[in-house]
């Protein structure tokens, strides 16, 4: 299945299933979450006409290119006075301008003589250097989109309109496990046959960067009723992501727990590395089974799983960055699979990790995102490719 028409099914099968619980968060908090409602504007940014520069407010009519007094000294923060007439006033900057002039002229080009009126270098024309009342935005303004990833400048425009707590989606609610007898946790010696588990802590710090709340299941035996029980257990998350053991072999127990007791589509999906990737459910409880290599669990989770989270919270832009860069590189041979190859930018080119193989996390680490390669296409240097960013 080309990964497109997976994405839409995926897509689909999260807006039929969106978490509709909310949330009232503190702002500090709220780094990472989802808005669950429209960011209204409530008062006019800025509320009042205020001057763009360090400089000297003026009335354009008073002035006739002679030294004028200057009659005030404007703070930020302070309340001015009317501008008396045939004055200036000095002002700096994000001070409210004084009622009765209309322009700023910027102190650099102003000459402070030995009796302390000012004279301008320079022509003045209405309305410069003054920030307009609601130039950025007005009351009953909507500012922020329901849907919207909350990051640092997002809060910083809430918090700019006085809200110190927004209304949220809840948390999703992700049970993270691993399959196979072969693994074992960081830390322990490693006994015949064994590998660490890479996947789950990736996936777990991932997660949990989305803002996710994550449930580490740890990891699941070569063992069908065992798979059984840990699966019966999960049922109060949104999601159970798994890595390995969702294929058609023999010991593909959680493979097998989803066709004995859910329901269970195996995407053979038509890309390199993650072609194994399964979609089903447990007793009601979706799960995605991204393949077991770590290079395969990175692609399908960056391409399939966190748009699927993301738009269970209601995104609407779920889709990962890509944008065209020339190659630094050759691909001499089509594939039948659109593949995604780790690699980085130097000098204004794409150049991809030397082993590609889908079991070789370092070369994630290496990379800066996925070099993006069409079926059937073959590639010189200089050819056009798009580069996804991690």
């Amino acid at each position: 299945m080309p990964v497109e028409d997976a994405l839409h099914q995926l897509l689909a099968l999260a807006e039929a299933a969106p978490i509709r619980e909310r949330e009232e968060v503190p702002l500090a908090a709220c780094d990472g979450r989802v808005l669950a409602q429209a960011l209204i504007s409530t008062l006019d940014l800025p509320p009042w006409p205020n001057s763009a520069m360090d400089g000297y407010a003026v009335h354009l009519a008073d002035w006739t290119g002679e030294p004028m007094a200057v009659s005030q000294r404007i703070f930020a923060g302070q309340s001015p006075q009317p501008l008396a007439a045939g004055t200036c006033a000095r002002i700096f900057t994000g001070a409210p301008v004084p009622p009765g002039a209309d322009c700023v002229e910027m102190q650099e080009n102003a000459v402070v003589h030995p009796d302390q009126r000012v004279s301008f270098t320079e022509p003045l024309r209405v309305g410069q250097n003054i920030r307009p009342r609601g130039q950025e935005t007005t009351v009953g303004e909507p500012v922020l989109a329901a849907g919207t990833r909350l990051g640092p400048i997002e809060l910083g425009l809430a918090a700019s309109l006085g809200r110190d707590r927004l209304e949220v989606v809840r948390r999703v609610r992700v049970a993270v496990l691993s399959t196979g007898d072969e693994l074992i946790e960081p830390g322990l010696p490693l006994g015949p046959g064994q590998i660490y588990n890479s996947n789950r802590r990736v996936l777990c710090s991932w997660l949990a960067r989305m803002g996710c709340e994550v449930v580490d299941a740890g990891i699941l035996p070569d063992d069908l009723q065992q798979t059984r029980t840990r699966l019966a257990g999960l049922g109060s998350v949104d999601l159970i992501l798994s890595t390995g053991g969702v294929s058609v072999g023999e010991a593909d127990f959680l493979g097998i727990a989803l066709r004995e007791e859910g329901e269970l589509a195996l995407w053979k999906l038509a890309i390199k590395p993650g072609k194994p990737l399964t979609f089903g459910h447990f007793r009601g409880v979706p799960v995605i089974g991204l393949p077991g290599n770590p290079a395969s669990t990175l692609v399908t989770f960056a391409l399939l799983a966190r748009p699927y989270l993301l738009r269970r919270q209601g995104v609407t832009e779920v889709a990962p960055m890509r944008f065209d860069v020339p190659a630094g590189f050759v691909w001499p041979t089509a594939g039948n699979r659109r593949e995604y190859l780790r690699g980085r930018i130097e000098q204004g080119k794409a150049i991809i990790y030397r082993n590609q193989s889908s079991g070789v996390l370092r070369s994630a680490a290496w990379a800066e995102g996925f070099v993006e390669v069409l079926e059937g296409t073959t590639l010189a240097i200089g050819d056009r490719v798009n580069f996804i960013p991690l």
